[in-house]
C-alpha cells in the first residue's frame, strides 16, 4: 500500500474541490445545513458510523478498526465568519455577509480526507477513530455542545488522544507549527456599565458624570494588568466597544465597555476574572457610583499535552520532513473552542502554514481578514499528517504485536 501522503495526493483534487464548494456557500454559527451536507455527500460510501447533532449541525463520524483498541480523535471545525469577502477568488463567497475567512472550509476538506485515507487502511487499524466536524467555533462553543451530546463517548470509550491542525493565510506555506502547553489563549468578556445620574452639561456638579469614571476604568485596567499579573504569565485587556451619551451638552445617565480579556493558564485567568471587576468596581464606588461589571466566560486555555504534542512534533518531522516543523517560542493570544476538548483528552493541537504563492507570510492579510487567501494545496498534507497521527497513536497503544 503506498504511504499516506502518496494515497493524499491522490485524493488531492476531490479535496480542492469539496474546500472550494464549502468555500462558496459559507455558513456562519450553529445552524450549518449545507455544509453539513456537503460533508455528508463527501462521506458517503465509506465504512462509517454517522452522528448528527441535535442543537448544531454536527457530524460526528466513527470509523471501528479491524481490531479492538482505544480510541482517537480527529476535529475539523465547519463555520464561517461574518466578514464580506474581497479576496476576488474565482470560488469567492456567493452569501453576503459572510465568508471562510479562517480557513475552516480547508479543516472540513483535510478531516475529510484523512477519513478516506484511513477508510482505506481499515483493516490494519487496531481502535477507532472519531472524525468531529464542528460546527460553532467562531465564538458560539460549538466543541462544548457536541461533548454534551457524547462526543467523547460515542465509541464507548473516551479518547486517549485527540489531534487537530489550524490553518493559518499568514504563516510560511506548508509549515508545521506546535509547541507543548499552553498554546491558544483563553478569551473571556468584560461588560461594564457605570451608572450615575444625568444632567445638564453647563453644571457637572449638580450631577454624577459616569463618563470620567468610565475612562478612569479603562485605564485602570490597563495598569491591573502590568501591576497585578506577572510579565511571564501575562494577560491582555483590550476594549473594543466604549458608549456613552447622546449630544455633547447632555451628562448621560450611564457609561458602558466592553473587553475582550486574553488569559495563558487558568491560574492567570482565576484572577483576572476577580481582579477586573473588583478594579471596575473600586473605581465606581470612588466616584460616588455603582457598576455592573459581568465577567463572561468564554474559551479556555488551550493547553497541549506535553507527550502528545511531542507525539505531533516527531511525527511531523517524519512525514513532511525536518524542516517543515517549527517549535513556537510562545502561544497565540487567540482563543479556540478546541480547548473544550483539549480539557478531557489529552491534546496536539498545531498549525499548518497555508499563504498563497506569490505573498509574503509577514505582510499577506491574515485570518479573519475580508482579504485572506489560502492555498488549498496545502490539503493533502493537512490530511495526511491528521491520518498519520490516527494510525501511530492506535498502533502506540496496540504494542509491538498490533
Amino acid at each position: 500500500m503506498p504511504s499516506l501522503r502518496e494515497s493524499a495526493a491522490l485524493i488531492r483534487p476531490d479535496l480542492v474541490a469539496l474546500r472550494r464548494a464549502v468555500h462558496q456557500e459559507p455558513e456562519i454559527g450553529t445552524d450549518l445545513p449545507l455544509t453539513q451536507a456537503k460533508i455528508l455527500e463527501a462521506l458517503d460510501g465509506l465504512p462509517l458510523e454517522v452522528t448528527l447533532g441535535n442543537k448544531l449541525s454536527s457530524v460526528t463520524a466513527v470509523l471501528r478498526g479491524a481490531r479492538p483498541g482505544p480510541t482517537v480523535l480527529l476535529r475539523g471545525d465547519m463555520d464561517a465568519l461574518p466578514v464580506t469577502e474581497t479576496s476576488g477568488l474565482p470560488y469567492a463567497s456567493r452569501i453576503p455577509g459572510a465568508m471562510h475567512a479562517c480557513g475552516h472550509d480547508l479543516h472540513v476538506a483535510g478531516l475529510v480526507g484523512a477519513a478516506r485515507l484511513l477508510c482505506e487502511r481499515r483493516g490494519t487499524l487496531a481502535g477507532d477513530v472519531v472524525f468531529m466536524f464542528q460546527p460553532g467555533e467562531e465564538g458560539q462553543g460549538g466543541a462544548k455542545d457536541m461533548i454534551d451530546e457524547g462526543l467523547l463517548e460515542v465509541t464507548g470509550s473516551v479518547p486517549v488522544a485527540a489531534y487537530a491542525l489550524h490553518v493559518s493565510s499568514a504563516m510560511p506555506n506548508g509549515q508545521a507549527l506546535g509547541r507543548p502547553g499552553p498554546i491558544m489563549a483563553a478569551a473571556d468578556t468584560l461588560t461594564v456599565t457605570m451608572r450615575g445620574r444625568g444632567g445638564h452639561g453647563s453644571a457637572p456638579h449638580a450631577a454624577l458624570d459616569p463618563v470620567p469614571a468610565v475612562c478612569e476604568a479603562v485605564l485602570a485596567l490597563q495598569t491591573m494588568v502590568t501591576r497585578r499579573f506577572d510579565v511571564f504569565d501575562p494577560i491582555v485587556v483590550t476594549v473594543g466597544e466604549l458608549r456613552a451619551g447622546t449630544v455633547n451638552n447632555v451628562i448621560p445617565d450611564d457609561a458602558f465597555f466592553e473587553a475582550t480579556v486574553r488569559s495563558f493558564s487558568p491560574q492567570a485567568r482565576d484572577r483576572v476574572r476577580e481582579e477586573s471587576v473588583r478594579v471596575v468596581k473600586g473605581i465606581a464606588s470612588a466616584h460616588g457610583m455603582e457598576a455592573d461589571a459581568v465577567y463572561d466566560d468564554l474559551y479556555p486555555v488551550t493547553v497541549n499535552d506535553s507527550a502528545e504534542a511531542a507525539f505531533v512534533a516527531a511525527t511531523a518531522r517524519e512525514v513532511l520532513g525536518a524542516d517543515r516543523w517549527t517549535e513556537m517560542p510562545h502561544p497565540l493570544a487567540g482563543a479556540e473552542d478546541f480547548s473544550y476538548v483539549a480539557e478531557q483528552v489529552p491534546s496536539g493541537f498545531f498549525f499548518l502554514g497555508a499563504c498563497a504563492p506569490g505573498l509574503d507570510p509577514e505582510t499577506a492579510a491574515y485570518n479573519h481578514s475580508p482579504e485572506a487567501v489560502f492555498d488549498d494545496a496545502v490539503l493533502a498534507d493537512g490530511a495526511a499528517l491528521l491520518a498519520e497521527l490516527a494510525v501511530r497513536r492506535l498502533a502506540r497503544e496496540a504494542g509491538p504485536t498490533a
